[in-house]
């Protein structure tokens, strides 16, 4: 009787150590294999990171580059429609900055571009010329508005593309465009809110509500031989000063 009490004890223990052990084998593979395995971001950004003499090019890399050249495509010929139909100083000053900031971008990220074998789009995106189309339809001080708070929302939209890109590249070309990136606009948001037009709660609105944007399709190198022109032949100056600031005018007040 005692016998058959100690073998049933020596069986149930060793059951218990056997669960436990599995136990701690079941817990600890994900932990060592987590990183090689298919569908994680080591892999994800492994699979599509590309070598280059000046460092890994990333497939966020790659986007950033495009979204440079596609925001000069845009806010070039914003600028100068601000430059004409603006009803303010501030507005007409924003417009100024726009066209020397972006004119100095996209000759440098036609350089990067060029220097990395990337292929540039040369037309604006559907959503661009969209907000192309609104600005060209607004008027007075309705055109004020428009310009200020559709070309404010899209530079806070890239605000967090260059922050993420310039903190995580490998890349030494596409860290120093991240810096003149970074540089120009935020020189935009500033100068775009002392027009006093800039609806903060409609901004705070819509970043609360919006989903993360769709990656832009940008391939990967070798591509054309030579950069794309320029879209506007504008010479920037050695610097310039934002605009006094300005208190939010009224909408149906004539300036």
């Amino acid at each position: 009787m005692r016998s058959n009490n100690r073998t049933g004890l020596v069986s149930g223990t060793g059951l218990i150590i056997t669960a436990l052990l599995a136990t701690l084998v079941a817990l600890a593979f994900p932990i060592w294999s987590y990183a090689d395995r298919a569908g994680t971001g080591l892999d994800t950004l492994n699979a599509d990171t590309v070598p280059t003499r000046f460092g890994p090019l990333s497939a966020l890399d790659r986007e950033f580059v495009t979204k440079v050249r596609l925001a000069g495509l845009w806010e070039l010929p914003a600028g100068q429609q601000a430059q004409e139909r603006g009803t303010t100083q501030a507005v007409r000053t924003a417009g100024e900055h726009l066209i020397e900031g972006h004119t100095f971008l996209d000759s440098r990220v036609r350089n990067v571009a060029a220097r990395l074998g990337l292929e540039l789009p040369n037309q604006p995106n559907p959503q661009q010329r969209e907000w192309l189309a609104t600005l060209s339809a607004a008027h007075g001080t309705e055109y004020d508005l428009a310009f200020a708070n559709i070309v404010r929302k899209a530079h806070g939209k890239v605000f967090s593309v260059v922050a993420q890109v310039r903190a995580n590249t490998r890349n030494s070309l596409v860290r120093d465009l991240a810096d003149d990136a970074n540089t120009t606009v935020l020189d935009h948001i500033k100068v775009l809110e002392a027009t006093g037009y800039v609806d903060f709660d409609a901004l705070a609105e819509d970043a609360a509500t919006a989903s993360p944007p769709p990656l832009t399709a940008s391939p990967a190198p070798p591509g054309p031989t030579q950069s794309p022109q320029s879209p506007v032949p504008v010479t920037p100056s050695p610097g310039y000063p934002l605009p006094p600031a300005a208190a939010r005018p009224n909408p149906t007040s004539t300036p």
